[in-house]
């Protein structure tokens, strides 16, 4: 079950591979992403000096009045990889058309997870055509449940 999704990941951009990484949180802000607080919209990670980052996701503090004074939503939260996977992300991330997206937020058992994709963003056409195919899915799960 997603706890935060990115929805507008798979709709801009093609989806090469995908990582599950662990994600550093403070206590109150695993709350809130429980409570259904978090939003990845227009999220993405970097790779510096050997480690990945969660940058732009915002997490709404749990309880607005019990909340450190300079807690930071947006602030960038350090991703747990092997040493493969930071690899491949900042070799994809060198590459020239290649971003990595967040794409959700969920729970693994009694940790939180985050499903990374190194994607490529569609052009403008490939768009149509998605829109397309799933008008086109929509209309004949229509006619077959009729």
């Amino acid at each position: 079950m997603a706890l935060a999704e990115n929805s507008k990941a798979r709709f801009n951009y093609e989806i090469l591979k995908s990582f599950d990484a662990g994600i550093e949180l403070f206590g109150h802000e695993v709350k809130a992403l429980k409570t259904g607080k978090g939003a990845l919209l227009g999220s993405h990670v970097v790779v510096r000096g050997g480690e990945a980052f969660l940058v732009g996701a915002s997490i709404a503090p749990y309880q607005s009045g019990n909340v450190p004074e300079d807690y930071d939503a947006e602030r960038a939260r350090k991703l747990l990889l092997t040493k493969g996977e930071l690899q491949e992300l900042a070799d994809a991330e060198g590459t020239k058309g290649l971003t990595i997206v967040a794409l959700k937020v969920y729970n693994k058992g009694n940790r939180l997870k985050l499903q990374v994709g190194i994607a490529r963003g569609k052009k403008q056409y490939d768009k149509r055509h998605s829109i397309k195919k799933r008008d086109m899915e929509r209309e004949l799960g229509r006619t077959l449940k009729r």
